[in-house]
């Protein structure tokens, strides 16, 4: 049977979003004890299939029996990172149609959201640890993990007359191989116009000033940017809700965008992982899905860490991708878990807002501002780029490499340089080297971008 086209597909998947929808909905308000159940009937079934399909998951699951599992048995298997997940891409993998050649072949061609196989939808990252990552979801996984990211914000949207199809929506984000572009593209029914988080800022005032948009959406690093232009008179829009995601939210860059707007700014945790978080627009601090994920906020020595306190990691088991099954992997992101009840009445335990690392923007001579993304995208497309770290230069940028295989460094450089000249950045000068390893003193964490001290 011939693959349906693109249009079809979406258009199947949405229908299914919009029917499944009410019960996500009704799952905010489920007791802890009830989402306990749900967590360890789906953690049952998911060490079944890792356990049946994957080569790599049956050796580290030898000692479990899906069948009596609990959530409590987790802390005897040894966790996962993403090394592991790209060393063992296909033996994680429960699924013989797809692989990490099939993978990376269609994030190569990727230039708008876009089915594998008629199925699977494939994303990649380049993570808070300078890792590269490429995630695989099947149609039920994307499909659950687009409810679990969108129920707090699809409520607050409907608190504010702002429901599907009915306002200007405008998303400056990544390209077709992120997270959250693909999600957008995927789901969003609204009349929503996606712009490129790497165009030069004057391009994408010109287009929000001719979108005027009611609901904005983007990284809060260029929402923070957005509303400096807008306090500079530049920017004429009147957004009523605001949403972020995908980057650290630092309480200057909140206080910023919500003084100039008078909106409630919605922040989310969303990782290429299918872990997410997000604010309910009633409390402090942004609600995990823990009705679909287990989450395992620790300290530096691996021990559980309280509410109040701040984890160095989180060790996630995702319990919505069987295609390819995220057991206790580890997520390097700096969490504090709030304490209490939520006054939206969720029992979904909350976490602060991000704010142990930020992509920093870097800023050229001339005012020109670029986004990191304009190095995460070529860098995160290159499969041999396991890790990288950008250093902005006065005009234009050193960047370190570590590789698995042969890069055709020269091509590499050469792409990102033009994408500077496009921005505005005049006689741009790129340099690349490879390394064997890179530093990881203290936390092991690796900082990627670092801007100019002025």
């Amino acid at each position: 049977m011939p693959i349906k086209d693109y249009d079809s597909l979406r258009r199947e998947h949405l229908a299914q979003y919009s029917l499944r929808l009410p019960d996500h909905l009704e799952r905010l308000t489920w007791s802890g004890e009830r989402m306990q159940a749900e967590r360890e009937r789906r953690l049952r079934v998911l060490l079944q299939i890792a356990k049946e399909r994957s080569p790599w998951h049956r050796a580290r699951l030898a000692h479990i029996d899906p069948a009596r599992v609990r959530e409590a048995d987790l802390a005897t298997i040894p966790p996962m990172t993403k090394d592991d997940l790209m060393e063992n891409f296909d033996a994680i993998l429960t699924v013989p149609d797809v692989s990490r050649d099939t993978a990376e072949a269609h994030l190569d061609g990727l230039t708008e959201d876009a089915y594998l196989a008629g199925r699977y939808h494939v994303v990649a990252s380049g993570g808070s640890s300078g890792t590269r990552g490429v995630f695989v979801f099947d149609w039920e996984g994307w499909l659950e993990c687009a409810l679990t990211q969108q129920r707090f914000r699809v409520r607050e949207r409907a608190r504010l007359g702002l429901g599907p199809g009915t306002v200007a929506a405008a998303i400056v984000g990544g390209k077709a191989s992120h997270m959250s572009y693909a999600m957008a593209r995927t789901f969003v029914s609204q009349k929503m116009t996606a712009i490129p988080a790497t165009l030069a800022m004057d391009q994408v005032v010109e287009r929000l000033n001719a979108i005027q948009p009611a609901l904005l959406s983007g990284y809060p690093s260029i929402l923070f940017a957005l509303a400096s232009e807008a306090r500079a008179g530049r920017l004429n829009i009147r957004p009523r809700l605001a949403m972020c995601a995908s980057e650290p939210l630092l309480p200057e860059m909140r206080q910023r965008i919500e003084d100039v707007w008078s909106v409630k700014l919605i922040n989310s945790y969303f990782t290429s992982e299918g872990a997410s978080a997000c604010d309910c627009g009633a409390g402090h601090g942004m609600h995990l899905n823990e009705d679909l994920c287990i989450f395992e906020p620790i300290d530096a020595d691996g021990k559980p860490v309280a509410a109040g306190q701040r984890a160095a990691k989180m060790y996630v088991t995702v319990l919505f991708n069987h295609t390819q099954p995220l057991i206790r992997y580890e997520l390097t992101d700096e969490v504090t878990l709030r304490d209490g009840i939520c006054p939206c009445g969720s029992n979904m335990r909350r976490i602060d807002d991000i704010g142990g690392r930020s992509d920093d923007m870097f800023t050229y001579p001339g005012g020109v501002i670029v986004h990191p993304m304009t190095f995460r995208s070529p860098l995160g497309r290159e499969r041999s780029v396991v890790e990288y770290q950008v250093q902005q230069t006065e005009h234009g940028a050193a960047i370190t490499l570590r590789c698995e295989a042969e890069v055709d460094l020269e091509a590499l450089r050469r792409a990102i340089q033009n994408e500077l000249y496009a921005l505005g950045v005049l006689q741009p000068r790129v340099t690349i080297d490879v390394v064997k390893s890179f530093d990881r003193a203290g936390t092991g964490k690796l900082k990627r971008f670092f801007p100019l001290e002025t």
